[in-house]
């Protein structure tokens, strides 16, 4: 496990990434996982209630899904937080069929409490929620002919959900793009920049095999903070 306590946004971070241990089923390895994860953030005073994003690798589609499953049930109440995954054979350096990366934030005031906002019916993934300060999206993507329709979605539904969290893509301190490995950076680069002509302080990118669904060919997280 790697485990980094770092200052941004002013606030105080802690961020854990694993793979899991190697287990009979993803959902072992996935319980087993979270478990670990729950004892590491109590070292520092903090539990998975204080859960802003999580971010889940599957080996295969199954991994992917299973490990899903788990997170639902781990992650309820009060720990409920934004989310993606991911389908990335190559992310794995061990037999592990899951990994996963939590980043938890530490409140400024005792009383803080993270307003989680649904989606409309609810589904597995928030919609987004702002933690004090901190406005944090879960992953979004489509399911569309190509990347530029894709985005031509996906990007109007980021700028709504910002405005609603009173913030927008002026706020916004960190994107990331986890693109399809059939696509091109470059071509994604210039697409966005097309689209939202803002300088984002962080932007990082990513190749993955698969997500959710079969079809998409980009999910974009973004984090930010409220105006």
């Amino acid at each position: 496990m790697r485990t980094t306590i770092f200052s941004w946004l002013d606030h105080e971070f802690v961020a854990l990434s694993a793979e899991a241990p190697p287990g009979a089923s993803a959902t072992e390895e996935s319980e087993r996982l979270f478990r670990r994860f729950e004892n590491e953030l109590a070292g520092f005073g903090l539990s998975l209630d204080h859960t802003v994003r999580t971010r889940l690798w599957g080996r295969d589609r199954q991994s992917r899904d299973l490990g899903s499953q788990v997170r639902v049930k781990v992650l309820s109440g009060k720990a409920r937080s934004a989310s993606s995954s991911y389908i990335s054979p190559v992310h794995f350096d061990s037999a592990a069929k899951v990994a996963l990366d939590l980043l938890a934030m530490r409140p400024s005031r005792p009383d803080s409490r993270k307003n989680v906002v649904e989606y409309d019916p609810p589904i597995v993934p928030i919609r987004f929620l702002v933690y004090e300060s901190l406005v944090v999206l879960s992953g979004v993507t489509a399911v569309l002919p190509s990347i530029e329709a894709q985005l031509d979605d996906i990007l109007p539904r980021i700028e709504a959900s910002l405005r609603d969290a009173g913030s927008s893509w002026d706020r916004a301190a960190k994107v990331s793009f986890f693109l399809h490995r059939s696509q091109r950076f470059e071509s994604l680069k210039e697409l966005f920049h097309r689209r939202v002509g803002v300088r984002i302080p962080e932007v990082e990118y990513c190749h993955v095999d698969g997500y959710s669904a079969e079809g998409k060919l980009c999910e974009i997280e973004v984090t930010a903070t409220s105006l």
